[in-house]
C-alpha cells in the first residue's frame, strides 16, 4: 500500500526513520514533514497529494492530554477532531462558529462541528484507545480555558494540527489515521513533568507495529 507519513516535526518519528532506513525499506512508505499548526500542515499536506495521492495518510505526532487517568507516553487514536480556538467567549461561554451560525454544523466535511474520522474498521484495526481531538493554534496553559474546552468539547487530547488532517483527507476522499503518543497533561508547563521521550518512542514502536503487522 501507497501510505503518506505525516509529522509536524522530525523529531517525533525519528525512531522510525531510523528503522525504516536500516531495517525495512521494502515499506511502502513517503514521509512529510508539515511543519508546526494548522496553516502549514494543511498546505504541506495538500501539496503532496497533489503531487502524489496516497491510498493511507497517517499522521503521527505527540500531544497534551486532558484526562488525568491516563498515563503519560500511551498512545491513542483520534476519532474526531475540530479547531477549538476558531471561536469566541462570550460571558464565560464559548461559542464556535457553527453557535454563532456562520457555517452550518453538519457542513461537509464536519458533522455535528466534528471532523469525524468514519473508517470505524481502520480504527479498529490499530488496537489503540479511539478519543476526542481539539487543535488549537494557541497551546492551553491557563485553567480557565482549560475548563471551557472540557466543557465545550470532552476532549481527551490536544494538538496544533490534527483538525487539518481531518478537514483535508475528509475533503479528498482518502483514509487516514490521526496517532498520538501523550507527552504532558495541558496546562502543565514545567517540562521536567512531561514525559516527551517516554511518549516519542511509545508512539514509534505503535507506528512501526502499525505499517509492518497490519498491513498498512
Amino acid at each position: 500500500m501507497n501510505c503518506l507519513l505525516i509529522a509536524a516535526t522530525a523529531k517525533e518519528i525519528a525512531p522510525f526513520l531510523e528503522y525504516y532506513r536500516n531495517n525495512n525499506k521494502s515499506l511502502q512508505v513517503d514521509v512529510l514533514i508539515t511543519g508546526i499548526g494548522l496553516t502549514a500542515t494543511s498546505y504541506h499536506l495538500t501539496k503532496q497529494i497533489n503531487l502524489k495521492r496516497p491510498r493511507l495518510v497517517l499522521q503521527a505526532g505527540v500531544a497534551g492530554c486532558f484526562n488525568k487517568q491516563l498515563a503519560l507516553g500511551t498512545v491513542v487514536t483520534v476519532k474526531q477532531d475540530t479547531i477549538a480556538d476558531e471561536s469566541v467567549i462570550e460571558l464565560k461561554k464559548l461559542k464556535t462558529l457553527f453557535d454563532l451560525k456562520l457555517v452550518p454544523p453538519s457542513q461537509f466535511p464536519y458533522k455535528k462541528g466534528w471532523l469525524v474520522n468514519t473508517d470505524v474498521a481502520l480504527i479498529k484495526k490499530t488496537r489503540l484507545k479511539a478519543v476526542k481531538g481539539i487543535s488549537v493554534n494557541q497551546i492551553t496553559a491557563s485553567g480557565q480555558k482549560i475548563m471551557v474546552y472540557e466543557k465545550k468539547f470532552a476532549p481527551v487530547v490536544e494538538s496544533m494540527e490534527g483538525a487539518a488532517l481531518h478537514y483535508t483527507c475528509l475533503m479528498e476522499k482518502i483514509p487516514f489515521l490521526q496517532l498520538r503518543g501523550l507527552s504532558n497533561y495541558v496546562g502543565e508547563r514545567n517540562k521536567k513533568k512531561w514525559k516527551m521521550k517516554d511518549s516519542i518512542n511509545n508512539l514509534n514502536k505503535e507506528l512501526i507495529r502499525i505499517l509492518q503487522y497490519t498491513g498498512y
